[in-house]
This record gives C-alpha cells, sequence and structure tokens, in this order.
C-alpha cells in the first residue's frame, strides 16, 4: 500500500503569500471573539457555542491548506468565511434570518455553489491522479459535483428535520400561506382534492394567532431550500465543465476550484516491475538521503 506523504506547510509561509485572506481572517476572528463576550455577559450560552463552532469552522480551510498541500483559491475561502460568519453570527445570533426573509435563500444557493465546488474538486484531484486508471468525461465530472452538492442539501435537510423534531426547535423555518389544497377534509373521503382559498386567519386552540393566513411548518421552507441548492449546483456545474474541457483556461473557473499545491503530496504510480511495497521503500530511502 502506498502511503500519501505529508508535508507541511508552515503558517508563516501562508501568511506571507495570503495577506488578504489573513487580515480578513483575522477580523472575522475578532468580531466572533467580541460577539462571544458579549453573550457571556447577556448569559446565552446556546450563542457563546454557537460563536465557539464558528472559530473552529474558520480553521477548516488553513488547516487543509497547510496539513495537505491543498490550495484554496482567494476567493473560495473568502466565500466560505463569510459564508460561515452570514450563517452563524449574522443569520442565527443576529436573527437576520427573522429580519430578512432572502437571508436563509441566498445562503442556501450559496451553499450548493460550494457544495459543488468541493465534490468537483475532490473528483477533479483523483481523475488526474496517474494511481488511478479511471478517466472522467467533463460532462461526468459535473454531473458528480452536481449530485455531490444535492446530496449535501439534502442531507441538510434531514438534519434540519431531526434537530426540530427531536429537540423541539425550529430550524425548518414556517411559512405563511393563503391557500391549500387538501384531501383530508374531502367530506367524501374519496381521495378528491379540496381547496381552500382567501385564508386569512387561523385559530389553534381557540385562539387567533393572528398571521393573516395559514401556518405552512417547513414543508415550503424545505422545498425552496433545496430548489435554490439546486440553482447553486447547476450553475458551479456549468463552470466545473467549461473548465475539464478548457483545461486551465478559464480564469473564472479557477476562482472556485482547489488544486494540489504540491504535485509530490500525491501517491506516486509503482515504476514497471516495481511492486507497491519496493516503490514506498524506495521512496523513504530518497526521503532520509
Amino acid at each position: 500500500m502506498i502511503r500519501r506523504r505529508k508535508r507541511r506547510v508552515p503558517l508563516r509561509q501562508l501568511i506571507k503569500e495570503r495577506k488578504p485572506i489573513f487580515f480578513m481572517y483575522v477580523l472575522l476572528r475578532v468580531l466572533v471573539v467580541t460577539v462571544m463576550i458579549a453573550q457571556v455577559f447577556n448569559g446565552n450560552f446556546e450563542n457563546v457555542f454557537l460563536c465557539a463552532l464558528t472559530l473552529l469552522l474558520f480553521t477548516i480551510p488553513g488547516f487543509i491548506e497547510s496539513n495537505y498541500g491543498i490550495d484554496i483559491p482567494d476567493v473560495l475561502e473568502t466565500i466560505i468565511l463569510l459564508f460561515i460568519f452570514s450563517a452563524e453570527i449574522l443569520g442565527e445570533i443576529s436573527a437576520y434570518y427573522i429580519a430578512y426573509p432572502f437571508w436563509d435563500t441566498m445562503l442556501h444557493t450559496i451553499n450548493g455553489f460550494l457544495a459543488a465546488a468541493i465534490g468537483f474538486s475532490l473528483v477533479d484531484i483523483l481523475n488526474r491522479n496517474e494511481r488511478f486508471t479511471f478517466s472522467l468525461s467533463p460532462l461526468f465530472l459535473a454531473i458528480v459535483a452536481f449530485c455531490f452538492s444535492m446530496t449535501i442539501g439534502v442531507i441538510w435537510e434531514f438534519f434540519e428535520f431531526f434537530v426540530d423534531m427531536t429537540f423541539k426547535m425550529d430550524m425548518q423555518k414556517d411559512t405563511v400561506v393563503h391557500a391549500i389544497n387538501t384531501v383530508k377534509l374531502d367530506p367524501t373521503a374519496s381521495n378528491k382534492v379540496v381547496r381552500i382559498g382567501d385564508i386569512t386567519s387561523v385559530a389553534v386552540n381557540g385562539s387567533d394567532l393572528g398571521l393573516g393566513g395559514y401556518l405552512d411548518i417547513g414543508l415550503i421552507d424545505t422545498m425552496k431550500d433545496l430548489f435554490v441548492n439546486f440553482i447553486g449546483a447547476a450553475v458551479f456545474s456549468s463552470i466545473g465543465y467549461f473548465y475539464v474541457k478548457k483545461r486551465g483556461k478559464g480564469r473564472f473557473a479557477r476562482q472556485f476550484i482547489p488544486t494540489v499545491k504540491d504535485e509530490t503530496l500525491l501517491p506516486r504510480p509503482p515504476a514497471e516491475g516495481e511492486g507497491p511495497d519496493q516503490s514506498e521503500h524506495q521512496r523513504s530511502g530518497d526521503d532520509q538521503s
């Protein structure tokens, strides 16, 4: 078995090479720490946990670059960091999800784009690695990236439903609608659709909710999230398709596709007549010399 040799990139070198990203990373961390201190004084320890989670998530791109020789483009890393900050600090703690109805839709669209970028990069790096014998067409790579993104989107919706049902939360945000179609209210019980339109009020236990319509608990939000995830995934899959089609010539696409920074970090295929054990042994000897 050929093991992958890791070569850790010094943090100081990364900072020198990526100054804009480093300064933005520091700025966002300072903002998160400030919010965390405020939440401690307010006694809101759930938000303190969200701040700690945000700080942890901030370290993932740098950890991958430093330890695995993967070069994450500045534009993509910027989007990732701002996405984390917008989702956790602005969305949850500052209640942007409630104040701005488009906030959740925007983030799910970006999530579809980012997940497709990650899925595409994983397969693209393997596809260009000589150790593997398969070679995927640009169309197939785009399809894999799209399916990867949609799978992530579906798993996230499963997670929201699980949290809502188990911990009595409301991650699947409710939607007020003014008409419903249902077979539950069919008086003949013959599975005929009954439409109720112009709904202006709904009462629960005799009390009017004052919402001006019927309260849909999660279904519309879930389907809307999956649809905008679909849009984000489709957009990036199209970008990835033309990137592979014109290998390396698309400046726009390169801003969103991680690549291997050091080709020596990839497993080297055995030479002709050389077994895996021999290759590993020879490499170890080369390292010692």
